[in-house]
C-alpha cells in the first residue's frame, strides 16, 4: 500500500514538474517559491495590520507570528522523523529551476508556513479568504513545480498547517470565552 501511494506521488511529481510546464510558469514559480522575493511586503502588511487593525489588528499580527512559529517547528521535526530525500536529490531527469537544498523533503515547511497563516488571516478577514487560499495554494504548488517537493509533501504540510491554525482559532476562542465570561462575572459583582 506505501509502496504504491509513493510511486502515484512519483509519478504525480514527474507530471507536474515535467509535463504540465510552460515558459510562464518557468519564469513566475522560482519567484513565488522564493520566501526572499516577498519579505518586504510581509513585513509591511504585517505593520499594517498591528498598526491600523485596532485591536483585532494587534491580536491577529501577534497570533500570525505564533501560528508560524509552531507551523515551522512542527514541519522541520517532521522532517527528521521521516528522513524523505528530496525529488531533486533522489530522482532523475527532473526540471530543478532553484537550488535543492539538503533538508529533508517531508512536509514542505513552505505549504505548512503559508496554510498555516493564510488559514488564520482567512478566519480573522473572510472576505479576503480567496486571495489568502489562492496565495497558500500557488506557493504550495510552486514548490513541486520547481522540483523540490513531492506533491505528498505539499499536501501533507496544507494539511498540517490548516491543522495548526485550527488549533491554534479553537485555543483562541476558549481563551477568549473565558476571559469573556470572567469579565461578565466581575461586572456582575460590581452591580
Amino acid at each position: 500500500m506505501l509502496e504504491t501511494l509513493l510511486e502515484l506521488d512519483k509519478a504525480s511529481f514527474y507530471f507536474f514538474n515535467g509535463v504540465l510546464t510552460n515558459p510562464v510558469l518557468d519564469s513566475l514559480m522560482p519567484f513565488v517559491t522564493n520566501k526572499a522575493n516577498f519579505l518586504e511586503i510581509i513585513l509591511i502588511s504585517w505593520f499594517a495590520i498591528f498598526l491600523t487593525g485596532g485591536g483585532k489588528g494587534k491580536k491577529t499580527a501577534l497570533i500570525i507570528l505564533l501560528v508560524i512559529l509552531i507551523s515551522d517547528q512542527s514541519a522541520n521535526l517532521l522532517k527528521y522523523m521521516f528522513h524523505r530525500e528530496r525529488p531533486c536529490n533522489a530522482l532523475t531527469g527532473i526540471r530543478l529551476l532553484v537550488g535543492c537544498g539538503d533538508s529533508y523533503s517531508f512536509p514542505s515547511n513552505h505549504a505548512t508556513n503559508i496554510f498555516a497563516s493564510m488559514f488564520y488571516l482567512s478566519y480573522n478577514y473572510r472576505k479576503l479568504s480567496p486571495v489568502f487560499i489562492a496565495i497558500a495554494v500557488l506557493v504550495a504548488y510552486s514548490r513541486v513545480y520547481v522540483g523540490v517537493h513531492y506533491p505528498i509533501d505539499v499536501l501533507v504540510g496544507a494539511l498540517l498547517g490548516f491543522a495548526i491554525s485550527g488549533f491554534v482559532i479553537v485555543l483562541e476562542r476558549n481563551i477568549l470565552t473565558r476571559w469573556r465570561q470572567r469579565a461578565d462575572c466581575n461586572t456582575g459583582d460590581i452591580l
